[in-house]
């Protein structure tokens, strides 16, 4: 795989499928413990979905975004969700009690693959470079600009 158009897009759902597996696993802790469910505001359900839907963006968006804009909303979408998952996932529960939580381990698992591979699209969106890139060089040839 070559393409780093293609490699994005596929970094962004193996990130999106752990993101909503570690959710789920959160989900099934809730309906089988003896306590209640956290009853959510909706400003606190509004604020995750927006949060969730910035992965859900992006793969589409790395396959159509051009090259600047492409590496531009990787490396801000990588540093946002990197940046609030290790946020909420090893800052906050060292601060309310919640890594005594009997799920706590199972979602830092998740929560450090998925800080790796959001850490990994900053990476190469940072790193790309349209010298190799044959369809970044064919666009700039098409629209007239120096190589």
């Amino acid at each position: 795989m070559h393409d780093t158009k293609e490699r994005l897009s596929l970094l962004w759902i193996f990130a999106l499928f752990n993101y909503l597996y570690a959710d789920v696993l959160a989900l099934f802790a809730f309906v089988g413990s003896p306590n209640s469910a956290p009853h959510l505001p909706q400003w606190a359900l509004l604020g995750s979905a927006a949060l969730m839907e910035i992965p859900i963006a992006m793969i589409p968006a790395c396959r159509l975004l051009r090259f600047r804009a492409n590496r531009l909303a990787n490396i801000i979408a990588g540093g946002v969700m990197t940046l609030t998952n290790a946020f909420l996932t090893f800052v906050l529960p060292l601060t309310n009690g919640d890594f005594r939580d009997p799920i706590y381990p199972a979602y830092v698992f998740f929560a450090t693959i998925e800080t790796v591979c959001t850490s990994v699209i900053i990476w190469q969106a940072w790193t790309w470079s349209a010298v190799g890139d044959p369809e970044i060089l064919r666009a700039m040839q098409d629209q007239g600009a120096p190589i």
